[in-house]
């Protein structure tokens, strides 16, 4: 099995200033591919600049309104009470929604939040992402073979975060690339943007040192110099 390399923006769509943010980071720095959130305030505004990149959903049950049901707002402390049925009507809507917005198919999926931890939301989505013929993004072990048994495709591997500190420093980008599987899809989940403009986020100053990790030059000196080459999901 060969090796696949995605380092993906999550968050495209989220905020203006952080969408900015991720297009300089693809287009003037390394990052191959992002995923959107189509039921922000600026979504629109996201596809508009989506020209040229490779764009996934970026599934968002947390925030922001339901596309499925209008008026229903999406809270965070309710993620345990949805179902599956919803969430598959759900991730449907904001499939269909993004391939509009776009006018081309989304290359995957991912989560806001991590958010099918839950398992009726993993249950959920798995099938709606089946039927689109999508591979979601799994964090740990149990959620790759929990995916995989649903026959849904899925990343061999994972690396990121988001805390207190910015995850991706220059730093820590070259120590991770020398640790890589040797093997599969591996994605490194990123947030670089600039701080946001009209969200209140915990993750502000942090994306501003991750987009300086990524148009630094010498993140792409650090791949070439290791034979990596980064990818999209599809």
């Amino acid at each position: 099995m060969s090796r696949r390399l995605v380092l993906n923006a999550d968050d495209f769509g989220y905020d203006p200033a952080v969408t900015a943010g991720i297009v300089e980071a693809m287009t003037m720095g390394v990052v191959s591919s992002t995923t959107m959130i189509v039921n922000s305030p600026w979504s629109a505004d996201a596809a508009g600049r989506a020209a040229g990149l490779s764009v996934g959903l970026h599934l968002n049950l947390v925030r922001f309104e339901a596309v499925s049901e209008p008026g229903r707002v999406l809270e965070e402390q309710a993620l345990s009470s949805l179902s599956a049925d919803f969430v598959a009507k759900e991730t449907q809507a904001q499939l269909s929604k993004l391939e509009s917005l776009l006018g081309r198919r989304p290359t995957h999926l991912d989560v806001h939040k991590h958010a099918h931890r839950e398992p009726a939301v993993l249950e959920g989505l798995a099938r709606t992402a089946r039927a689109w013929g999508l591979s979601v993004r799994s964090i740990s072990d149990g959620m790759r073979a929990a995916l995989r048994a649903r026959g849904v495709g899925t990343n061999d591997a994972f690396l990121g975060d988001a805390g207190l500190e910015a995850y991706w420093t220059l730093e820590r980008f070259e120590a991770q690339l020398d640790c890589l599987p040797a093997h599969g899809l591996v994605e490194l989940m990123c947030h670089p943007g600039h701080r946001p403009s009209h969200v209140t986020s915990g993750y502000g100053a942090q994306r501003e040192v991750e987009l300086a990790t990524f148009v630094d030059p010498r993140a792409r000196a650090a791949l070439v110099k290791r034979g990596l080459v980064l990818q999209g999901w599809a």
